[in-house]
């Protein structure tokens, strides 16, 4: 992955120094408005990251210790990190093959009457079935909270990802489409839980900084609880809102170049990531399932002496030390989709050239991997 920057996001941060106001201002605020319009949703609440936006989301509902979220364990691991940070246990519950997102059947097995939450992740872009698992949450009392951190521009059922969420977080990481270095953002339909939201990323603060600054007279602001310091700056906000006015062609990009990717493996038997039937990927990153028995670092290693940088699948978050001894069920398609899946080089300046060396390198590796395990 490499962002798409150029010069006007250096223009905008640039002009966001020389305004003098660089920490969280009127840059924010508009950016906020300009991002939840773009997802269907009436609020956005700029924050630090993704990971302080899934956090605040748990806190916001009041879930803490003695309280179950159920998350995927294939995901990284800020998904499952964000429950621990308020003392509530995370739950790993396995995904789908095809989608590689958790599903009504694959949350149920491992629901218990401590469950307060289901964290869906739109993973690596690709929307889950997001109503479904609302209608088998919600009359059980169960929230549903989308990390829709890799998710901008993804559609469900005709509409942006994000859409009527009760709560969604999301990333603006250098490896996501829409980048402002760092930086993420909460969305929702709810005007209090908004209100709310603002406060606890700046200290409880019953004022802003901004809000204080533009007042036109002597403002002293109450801490109204025990918070956070989770604010975006002004200049990650400029550079946001240039990104924000190119996502529709970075996504045509990422879509046409998936596409000739599909083409060029349709030979190979290679099955890797596309749309559901129910939404269409952002492609955030583009999978592809190794056949069975192939050795995927000895895979990784040949694209490499090939000139390729691949990465490993989506990592597994129980098979990492942090979550070493950690109760799960379970988890074999997790454990098949971490092992046996690979990410292909795809960013908005990939050239047809380019990816004809990445299929030729990777069908060579495979041949030749397959030459060794026949001996």
């Amino acid at each position: 992955m490499r962002p798409l920057l150029g010069e006007e996001e250096a223009l905008a941060a640039a002009e966001a120094v020389r305004s003098g106001w660089v920490a969280q201002g009127p840059r924010v605020r508009e950016f906020e408005e300009a991002f939840a319009a773009s997802v269907g949703a009436s609020h956005g609440v700029a924050v630090s990251s993704c990971t302080t936006g899934l956090h605040l989301a748990v806190h916001l509902l009041g879930i803490g210790p003695g309280d179950e979220v159920v998350v995927p364990s294939l995901s990284f691991i800020a998904t499952a990190n964000a429950v621990r940070y308020t003392g509530a246990t995370p739950v790993f519950a396995d995904v789908e093959a095809e989608t590689g997102n958790i599903s009504a059947s694959t949350v149920e097995p491992v629901l218990t009457e401590r469950t307060r939450a289901v964290m869906v992740v739109h993973q690596a872009g690709v929307p889950a079935d997001v109503d479904a698992l609302k209608a088998f949450c919600e009359p059980r009392g169960i929230a549903v909270i989308e990390d829709a951190a890799c998710a901008a521009g993804s559609t469900y059922k005709g509409k942006p990802v994000g859409t009527d969420a009760l709560l969604a977080a999301w990333s603006f990481h250098p490896r996501k489409l829409l980048t402002t270095g760092e930086g993420g953002m909460v969305t929702t339909d709810d005007p209090d839980w908004a209100v709310r939201l603002k406060r606890l990323r700046e200290h409880g603060m019953s004022v802003s900084a901004a809000d204080r600054h533009n007042g036109g007279s002597a403002v002293i602001e109450q801490y109204l609880e025990t918070a956070f310091n989770y604010r975006m700056t002004d200049i990650q906000a400029a550079v946001g809102l240039v990104q924000l006015s190119k996502l529709d062609a970075i996504i045509a990009r990422r879509r046409e170049l998936a596409a000739r990717y599909h083409e060029l493996l349709a030979g190979t038997g290679l099955i890797a990531v596309n749309d559901p039937e129910y939404g269409t990927t952002n492609y955030q990153s583009f999978w592809v399932w190794l056949p069975e028995g192939a050795d995927r670092q000895e895979v990784l290693a040949g694209l490499a002496e090939r000139g390729v940088s691949a990465r490993r699948g989506i990592m597994a978050s129980h098979l990492e030390p942090a979550y070493e001894g950690h109760p799960r069920a379970e988890l074999p398609v997790t454990e098949a989709f971490t092992a046996r899946t690979l990410i292909l080089p795809l960013f908005h300046d990939l050239t047809e050239s380019e990816q004809d060396t990445v299929v030729s390198a990777l069908s060579e590796t495979l041949h030749t991997s397959r030459l060794t395990v026949r001996g």
